[in-house]
């Protein structure tokens, strides 16, 4: 194990949500624009492609928090054994872990959220073309959603379901959208919480 450094979690811990946060909306803004672009050159239809990127984020958060899960227990079983404080041992975890976040292996994850979007009934791509396609925003994806997870409290994206009420204050609407309609009828985007409470709006699309 590397060297740990008392504190800097917690002494860092605002202006890491600042920064992430920000990168939050700029995967958005356009990350997630570029993702698009390249989805044309294999797929017509933007609703398919609009939910393939909005897939590919949701599972990324998911990949994401279940590798820092396992990292955090194998970190804890380590240190644990020469603990003698003055901090807490999940204080000296959690230090640990955003010292040395290079050590994640987002590769695994991409790995494990393209395995996911290949058997999701919900989105297809042509048999001759692989997720893949869009490996940089699931990178970068999984990269923010591991670092959300060191934060207190750790940021997530917001739970949803095709055809649930619409929320003004979880999502904009999409220019396309039936603006008279009450359910999505699919996301583009998730919308970023911090305690169940929105921080960043995700995109829906509205129809009737």
């Amino acid at each position: 194990l590397r060297s740990c450094s008392p504190g800097r979690a917690k002494h860092t811990n605002a202006s890491r949500r600042a920064y992430l946060v920000a990168r939050f909306r700029d995967l958005y803004a356009q990350d997630r624009l570029d993702a698009e672009t390249l989805l044309r050159a294999y797929i017509s239809d933007v609703e398919m492609m609009q939910r393939i990127i909005y897939i590919a984020a949701v599972e990324s958060f998911h990949a994401a928090k279940i590798a820092y899960r396992q990292f955090k227990i194998r970190v804890r079983e380590t240190l644990s054994l020469g603990h003698s404080g003055p901090e807490s041992l999940e204080d000296t975890v959690l230090d640990y872990i955003v010292r040395h976040e290079d050590l994640y292996d987002v590769q695994a994850s991409v790995n494990e959220v393209v395995r996911s979007m290949n058997i999701n009934p919900k989105i297809s791509f042509p048999p001759e073309v692989d997720f893949i396609v869009i490996n940089t925003l699931i990178r970068e994806l999984c990269s923010v959603a591991f670092s959300m997870q060191t934060l207190v409290p750790p940021l997530d994206i917001a739970f949803s379901t095709d055809g649930e009420l619409y929320s003004d204050t979880k999502y904009h609407r999409s220019f396309d959208s039936d603006f008279t309609a009450v359910l999505v009828a699919y996301h583009v985007w998730p919308a970023l919480m911090e305690n169940d409470v929105v921080i960043v709006k995700g995109e829906a699309v509205t129809k009737r």
